[in-house]
């Protein structure tokens, strides 16, 4: 594809990002009024308009980005990598929402958020080598997830 951006697979995959995060956002509602608003949770936690909000602008972003990378092509093993890598962050994400919103196991929420950001740190390296843009539209997502470990370990703490 000599470095051309394939749109259709940008799409593709924000669609795919920002569908995770609808579905995730939206089996989370029930959860919001409930539970949630129940809980001890830290001064600092954002309104839950901002923190859904908040997500699927960091899922689009991140779908943007993984599109980026797939639009260099499979037979790259750098991409094949990069994209494993962020299949695998992603599954944990999901499995945050999970743990965190439904079981309510804050301490492996936590350690999940833990987990989500160590593979974003491998994600963002071989984002990086494939698409300096596409990494660079993973930094604010990185600093979601910070967020979130925090103030998921400070909920756990709390309760």
């Amino acid at each position: 594809m000599n470095n051309k951006l394939n749109y259709f697979k940008v799409v593709v995959s924000t669609f795919i990002c920002v569908l995770i995060g609808f579905l995730s956002t939206i089996a989370i509602q029930s959860v919001l009024h409930d539970w949630l608003a129940i809980i001890n949770k830290p001064s600092f936690v954002v309104p839950d308009w901002i923190y859904s909000s908040l997500w699927l602008i960091n899922f689009a972003l991140i779908g943007i980005a993984a599109g980026i990378v797939w639009s260099r092509g499979l037979h790259h093993n750098w991409v094949k990598t990069a994209l494993y890598h962020f299949g695998f962050q992603i599954l944990l994400t999901a499995a945050w929402f999970l743990t965190f919103f439904e079981m309510k196991m804050l301490m492996v929420s936590f350690l999940l958020t833990v987990a989500i950001f160590t593979l974003l740190l491998f994600t963002f390296k071989w984002f990086k080598i494939v698409k300096p843009f596409a990494a660079y539209l993973l930094i604010p997502y990185m600093f979601w997830i910070a967020y979130t470990a925090v103030v998921n370990f400070e909920i756990w703490r709390l309760n």
